[in-house]
């Protein structure tokens, strides 16, 4: 780590606030370039542990940069990681208000619960796959608070991967009932299809996002408990929204997720 502690909180105080005053900053490296990885986590650690002492829960954990082409081009071979907090989830059908968004964009995703605990380094997709409980639908909706949408990884790894809101629709299956690799979903905004993409779009399998988080959480000494809700990662683009906007994600066997932008 290259930034002390006073630093790190100073940071998590700043995005954070960005955040909740739906505020534009420029991304941090700017004015910290000499921050690496384990920088930009401790600020997205700092960033939770304010969120949880004002009673916050920590509802999930989120993959990021889950395209291999994405990851290539960005010159990694591991996704980014996040969490989402209780205050983030919006009820299947429900209104997202965008006065408290900067510049919001949504991403259809699938996610897992985990029925046993998952622990790295060494996770693999054939543990991740045996522990999953079930298999459910969401919307995803990234909000960056760096101007412009203008950022490197280790400013968007500190912002929290970009967490904002999510929306859990749809019904839940189990795995083994599901081929996620070939499962499609289809993004719709305003009635007209916007994004098509299919499971193997996450790494090749939304089962190898999760062994990447557990194999994160294990350089960490941590682990993934049972009864984790994962976010895998965007099957589809990210698309932008605004007031107004109606978002609906259509599922292969899970049924689909809507929202309304006011």
């Amino acid at each position: 780590m290259n930034l002390d502690k006073n630093t790190i909180a100073a940071l998590a105080e700043h995005l954070e606030s960005a955040e909740l005053n739906a505020r534009d900053v420029t991304k941090i490296t700017d004015d910290y370039p000499a921050m690496d990885w384990d920088d930009a986590y401790a600020i997205q650690e700092a960033i939770r542990a304010r969120k949880e002492a004002r009673g916050n829960k920590t509802v999930g954990l989120k993959c990021g940069l889950t395209s291999r082409a994405k990851m290539k081009q960005m010159g990694v071979d591991v996704p980014c990681f996040g969490f989402v907090s209780d205050y983030m989830s919006v009820a299947d059908g429900g209104d997202i208000d965008t006065t408290k968004l900067i510049h919001p964009k949504v991403e259809a995703e699938i996610c897992v619960v985990t029925k046993a605990e998952l622990k790295g380094p060494g996770c693999h997709v054939g543990a991740v796959l045996a522990a999953i409980d079930f298999v459910i639908p969401a919307v995803e909706i990234i909000d960056s608070r760096y101007r412009d949408f203008k950022f490197d990884l280790k400013s968007v790894v500190a912002d929290n991967t970009s967490a904002s809101r999510f929306v859990i629709g749809g019904r839940s299956r189990n795995a083994d009932e599901l081929d996620l690799r070939t499962l499609g979903v289809v993004l719709e905004k305003n009635g007209q299809i916007v994004a098509m993409a299919a499971g193997a779009a996450v790494l090749g399998h939304p089962a190898v996002a999760v062994a990447a988080l557990v194999n994160h959480l294990g350089q960490r000494g941590q682990v993934l408990p049972a009864g984790s809700f994962v976010m895998t990662g965007g099957v589809t683009e990210a698309i932008a929204v605004a007031k107004g906007d109606n978002v609906l994600a259509r599922f292969q066997d899970l049924g689909s997720v809507s929202m309304r932008f006011v």
